[in-house]
């Protein structure tokens, strides 16, 4: 593994040497990149829009603070893409198009030429549209180019005493909703304002799917019973959201459960 990440290194400091911004989600594979980055006097670029939780951009505000990072935040009113809005299955792919193309138009400005993102390994066999738009527009993904793995990632980051090595993923809002479902803003905050309840209620690790009037709840199953516990608070504040009907998923938290 050691060897992987010298390399990677190695070919970050070459890429820099003509201008090297990254993509910054604040999750863990960009977070790792951020670190090794962190002496190259590199910007990093954040995405905000509603696709994104107010936690997780401030999260990333702190972290390039943290690391002396210059972080420029795009703010897109990304709901105004019928392609994005109405969810087709390919959401992904024209939602990373619209954002990166702002990306390196920013990039270009600055005299950037290369922009790199923190897709891994593992992303490459997974149902994952959104590549198809980063190889367009000829973004890196250098763990997936030196074949680094999401779990050698948590690892290295832990051995460089990154606090947030074991963070969860935290795909985007609109992962929360069936295929060919009109997203809306309202929508897309009851998801954000429950998930940040069921976190309040020590479930770190979940998911609030809307399928229309019902709500399905992810959490990892060996949370189940501690669930039941406080089921009748979780109900009361999930329903003050306008939440009609909740169900608790008993396959539990899983990645992708929209895709099936």
């Amino acid at each position: 593994m050691q060897n992987k990440f010298d390399n990677l290194i190695k070919y970050l400091n070459e890429l820099n040497e003509q201008g090297l911004c990254l993509a910054f989600s604040g999750g863990i594979d960009s977070m790792l990149l951020l670190y090794l980055c962190r002496e190259m006097n590199i910007p990093a670029v954040t995405f905000k829009s509603d696709f994104q939780s107010d936690e997780e951009i401030e999260l990333t505000k702190i972290l390039c603070q943290k690391y002396n990072v210059k972080q420029l935040i795009i703010e897109t009113d990304i709901l105004q893409n019928y392609l994005i809005k109405n969810n087709p299955k390919d959401r992904c792919y024209h939602c990373k198009k619209m954002l990166f193309e702002t990306a390196i138009k920013k990039a270009g400005e600055n005299g950037l030429k290369y922009i790199i993102d923190g897709t891994n390994y593992d992303d490459l066999h997974t149902f994952r549209p959104g590549r198809k738009a980063l190889e367009e527009l000829n973004v890196i993904s250098p763990f997936a180019k030196f074949k680094i793995t999401k779990q050698e990632i948590r690892d290295y980051a832990k051995k460089c005493g990154i606090e947030i090595y074991d963070k969860p993923s935290t795909p985007c809002l609109a992962t929360r909703f069936p295929y060919n479902t009109n997203l809306t803003k309202e929508n897309l905050k009851i998801v954000e304002k429950g998930e940040q309840i069921l976190k309040n209620y020590g479930f770190k690790n979940c998911r609030l799917r809307l399928h229309n009037d019902i709500a399905r709840i992810e959490i990892m199953p060996e949370q189940f019973n501690e669930f039941t516990g406080k089921r009748t608070e979780i109900i009361t504040a999930l329903k003050a959201l306008g939440l009609k009907y909740l169900t608790l998923d008993i396959e539990g938290l899983r990645s992708g459960s929209m895709d099936l």
